[in-house]
């Protein structure tokens, strides 16, 4: 078998409705399957203007607003209508992007019908709980996840650091990596634009201090708002630059007075916002990659982020940027205001990062999740031929 033989049933819990960066991996990866001749058929929510349309075909399953957070859906049951969809379909293999419960119901389906399960881990979901007061609820989050990574025959997560805490919390025994990649059309410093800066209000001569992601608590707002304060108790000049928008854009807003806050940008607009900032702070705990901080990497600027998964596997402290303990408002402050204080220093860790991120081809990284695709099959079926009739004579 061959991936041009490759019958694949996606279930996401968020395929195209609102981007982030784990739906944008998964339909870059099914691009590149339908590309090198494969099937792909997705399941997911759908409404009626999603962020952006979906590659390959898209089957709508039901669901619900998350309360609190209406822009996010919640996948329920699969419908009969869905059931019948996949059927005919006829998958050669199963990958859930998410544990929620239609996912869990396809990991069932699987199940009934002897075929491999691939599950991709995109976010820390156990640590969501801490950001909205109830922390005391990760330990069970651990637990359910745990419960529902161990029915699927192999994970693939995007960093060594993340596969690393999934073994250590006992997920799965085969954990394999699907990193990410970089378009280099989009994300290069040759997309600095200085016109555009002023255009914000924002000089030459000032550093300017970006984030970029979803303006949502799980991102580290808190910690990016408290360091920013701090450089204003310390008088360190600065300028702070927001891209992104989310349910808790009023509330950085109010946190960070004097920041320019643009908005959601997309294709070369982003990349224009983003090779104009001079440095990322990316404090998240929560990402298993950082897409972000591969594409600031890419724009030649340092990046200082949480000494946590995904970081620390593209970091590399004191070389491409600066790892701070989580939480650890000064310690972000210290590393902020040496970058203020040196544009050498920024220009050679800048550098640096664009290097390393030249390592991070889309179409290489996606033929992993391929390989894996291939080997669970393979191995599914040798499982298959010992247990029939007649290999048991055999033996």
């Amino acid at each position: 078998m061959d991936i041009a033989d490759l019958r694949v049933a996606l279930f996401s819990g968020n395929y195209n409705y609102v981007r982030d960066g784990a739906n944008q991996a998964l339909n870059r990866l099914v691009d590149y399957l339908l590309r090198q001749g494969a099937a792909v058929r997705a399941y997911s929510p759908k409404v009626e203007n999603p962020a952006f349309e979906p590659a390959g075909d898209l089957v709508g399953v039901p669901s619900l607003p998350i309360p609190g957070r209406a822009e996010y859906r919640l996948p329920l049951a699969l419908s009969a209508s869905v059931k019948r969809d996949i059927a005919a379909f006829a998958p050669n293999v199963v990958h859930v992007a998410s544990p929620d419960l239609a996912c869990q119901r396809a990991v069932g389906w699987a199940r009934e019908r002897g075929l491999p399960v691939l599950a991709s881990v995109h976010t820390r979901f156990e640590t969501y709980p801490r950001y909205y007061g109830l922390a005391f609820l990760e330990p069970l989050a651990e637990k359910l996840l745990r419960r529902f990574y161990q029915r699927c025959d192999a994970l693939v997560a995007p960093s060594e650091s993340m596969a690393q805490v999934l073994r250590e919390q006992g997920m799965n025994d085969d954990i394999s990596l699907w990193s990410r990649g970089v378009d280099r059309t989009i994300f290069d410093p040759s997309k600095r634009d200085l016109a555009w800066r002023r255009s914000l209000g924002i000089r030459e001569d000032e550093v300017a201090i970006g984030f970029l992601g979803r303006l949502v608590m799980e991102k580290g707002l808190d910690v990016f708002s408290d360091s920013i304060a701090e450089l204003r108790r310390r008088g360190v000049p600065h300028k702070v630059l927001v891209i992104g928008e989310g349910p808790a854009g009023d509330w950085f807003r109010e946190r960070l007075p004097g920041g320019c806050f643009v908005g959601l940008q997309q294709g070369a607009a982003l990349g224009q916002a983003v090779a104009s900032i001079d440095l990322l702070l990316n404090p998240s705990v929560t990402e298993t990659f950082g897409n972000v901080t591969l594409e600031a990497m890419a724009c030649s600027l340092p990046v200082i982020g949480a000494r946590a998964t995904g970081s620390t596997s593209l970091i590399e402290d004191q070389v491409t940027g600066r790892l701070v303990e989580p939480g650890d408002i000064a310690g972000f402050a210290d590393a902020i205001a040496a970058y203020i204080a040196d544009p050498a220093l920024r220009a050679r860790h800048g550098a640096a990062g664009e290097e390393r991120s030249r390592a991070y081809s889309w179409d290489a990284i996606n033929s992993a999740v391929a390989d894996a695709y291939l080997r669970l099959i393979a191995r599914s079926n040798r499982a298959s031929e010992r247990s029939t009739p007649a290999a048991r004579h055999r033996a």
